[in-house]
C-alpha cells in the first residue's frame, strides 16, 4: 500500500498525522532593542550600570533561568557595537571576494547572527575555550585572530591563519579550537576540551557550537551523556538560525526546543538578537558549570540573513519578505545603535566615524591578504604532525613524491 493510501486510511479511523499533534514550540521574543536602563546612566564611561533586559529574553529547563538584567559600561556599549559593525564588514567582504572567484570552496558566512560570538566574548575570558562549526570566522577573529590572517586563509594565502592551507572551517587560536567540517564533530572534541579542564581543575569552561541541523547527530547525544556522567564544565550551545542548509528545523526536528534536549541536562533558550542578553546568558552558563553544577545546553535563537553557504541563494525554502523582515525589525547591530544613541552614550555622528573606520580597517586588510603569495608546495609537508615530532618522511601518492624530513640539528 502507498504511502498516500495509508495517510487516508489512517485518517479514515480518526488517527491524525504526528505533525500535526505535536504541540508548537514557543521561542524566546527575538527583538533587539527592547532592553532598557534600570536608571539614569553614570556620568563616567567606564562606570557600570544595570540594564533590565526583556522579560522574554530567556526560557530554561530543568533549572531557573538568570535574572533579565546585565550590568554594562558605555565603553563597553562602544565596544561591542565596534566589534559586531567590524566582523559584519568582515564577512561582507568575504562575500565580494568569493562573487570575485578569489575565495573558492566553502564558505559559510554569519550575516546576521554577529550578538552570538561578540556577544559570547564579552562574557569570558582567554583561560575558556571555544570551538564552533562552519560559522567560524568571526570566533577566530575575536579569539586573538585577525580580520587579515582570516581573510588571507580563506584565499589559500600564506599570511592566513593556517598559512593558505586549510581555509575556511580550519581556522584556530590557542584559545579557538577552530571551525569544523564534519556535521556536529565539534561537540565531542568541545566535550574532551572541558575534560582536560576538569581534570587539570581550571576554573574555566568550553562553549561548543554547533547548528541546529546537526542537533540531531548522534554523537552529539553521546556528548551530552559522558559530559553529565561527569560534570565536565562544558556549555554545549545550538545557534539556532531556524535553518539547517535549506530545510527549516520544522521540517527535521521532532523537537524544535533544543534546549530541552539534554535530558537531565538544564537547558538555557536565549534571545540571541539581543546581545545583551547573550552577554547575561553566557556569563550565567559560565558560572552554572564552573561551579560543579555540570554541564548546560544552551539555544541560541537568532538568524541567518545569507544562505547556508555561498552556492545556496537562501531564497528558495523561505521568502524574502521574511529575510527583509528580519533585517528590518530584528537586526543585532542596529538594535544596538538603537540603545546608544537613544541612551544618550553616543550620537549618529560618532556611530558613523566607528561605522567609516571598520570599513577601511575591513578594506586595507583584504588589501594586505590579496598582496600575500600562494603558499609554496613544500608547505604542504609542514604541520602534518606537531613540530620536532616528524617521521623521518611521508609517503606522497607515487615514489616520487616520498618527503624526507630534514633532521633538526642537535
Amino acid at each position: 500500500m502507498s504511502f498516500a493510501l495509508r495517510l487516508r486510511a489512517a485518517r479514515a479511523v480518526g488517527i491524525k498525522p504526528l505533525r500535526s499533534t505535536l504541540p508548537s514550540v514557543r521561542y524566546v521574543q527575538t527583538d533587539a532593542d527592547k532592553s532598557s536602563p534600570a536608571h539614569d546612566l553614570p556620568s563616567s564611561s567606564t562606570e557600570t550600570f544595570k540594564v533590565q533586559l526583556h522579560n522574554d529574553s530567556f526560557q530554561s529547563y530543568r533549572c531557573d533561568a538568570p535574572a533579565p538584567e546585565v550590568e554594562t559600561t558605555k565603553e563597553e556599549l562602544i565596544d561591542l557595537y565596534t566589534k559586531m559593525t567590524t566582523m559584519r564588514r568582515m564577512e561582507q567582504a568575504a562575500d565580494a571576494l568569493y562573487k570575485q572567484k578569489m575565495i573558492r570552496g566553502f564558505c559559510h558566512l554569519a550575516i546576521g547572527q554577529e550578538a552570538v560570538s561578540v556577544g559570547m566574548e564579552a562574557a569570558i575570558d582567554g583561560d575558556d575555550r571555544v570551538i564552533t562549526s562552519y560559522r567560524c570566522h568571526t570566533f577566530a577573529v575575536l579569539r586573538g585572530g585577525t580580520i587579515k590572517g582570516v581573510i588571507a586563509e580563506l584565499m589559500g594565502r600564506v599570511d592566513g591563519m593556517s598559512f593558505g592551507k586549510g581555509g575556511s572551517m580550519h581556522i584556530f587560536t590557542p584559545s579557538f579550537f577552530g571551525g569544523n567540517g564534519i556535521v556536529g564533530a565539534q561537540v565531542p572534541v568541545g566535550a574532551g576540551i572541558s575534560l582536560a579542564q576538569k581534570y587539570l581543575k581550571q576554573k574555566s569552561c568550553t562553549f561548543a557550537l554547533y547548528g541546529d541541523g546537526a542537533s540531531n547527530q548522534g554523537q552529539v547525544f553521546e556528548a551530552y551523556n559522558m559530559a553529565k556522567l561527569w560534570n565536565l564544565p562544558c556549555v554545549f550551545v545550538c545557534e539556532n538560525n531556524k535553518y539547517g542548509m535549506g530545510t527549516s528545523a520544522e521540517r527535521s526536528s521532532q523537537n524544535t526546543a533544543f534546549f530541552t534536549r539534554g535530558d537531565q541536562i538544564p537547558g538555557l533558550q536565549v534571545n540571541a538578537m539581543d546581545i545583551l542578553a547573550v552577554k547575561r546568558a553566557c556569563q550565567w552558563a559560565k558560572e552554572w558549570t564552573t561551579s560543579g553544577k555540570g554541564p548546560l545546553v544552551m539555544e541560541m535563537v537568532t538568524y541567518r540573513y545569507g544562505g547556508h553557504s555561498m552556492s545556496d541563494p537562501g531564497t528558495t525554502y523561505r521568502t524574502r519578505d521574511e529575510v527583509q523582515q528580519m533585517r528590518a525589525q530584528h537586526d543585532a547591530i542596529a538594535g544596538l545603535k538603537k540603545y546608544i544613541t537613544e541612551w544618550g552614550v553616543a550620537d549618529e555622528a560618532q556611530l558613523k566615524a566607528i561605522d567609516k573606520a571598520a570599513k577601511e580597517e575591513v578594506d586595507v586588510a583584504v588589501e594586505e591578504a590579496k598582496k600575500s603569495p600562494f603558499p609554496d608546495l613544500k608547505e604542504f609537508w609542514t604541520d602534518i604532525y606537531y613540530k620536532g615530532t616528524e617521521p623521518p618522511f611521508m609517503r606522497g601518492r607515487e615514489k616520487e613524491e616520498v618527503h624526507f624530513y630534514e633532521k633538526a640539528s642537535a
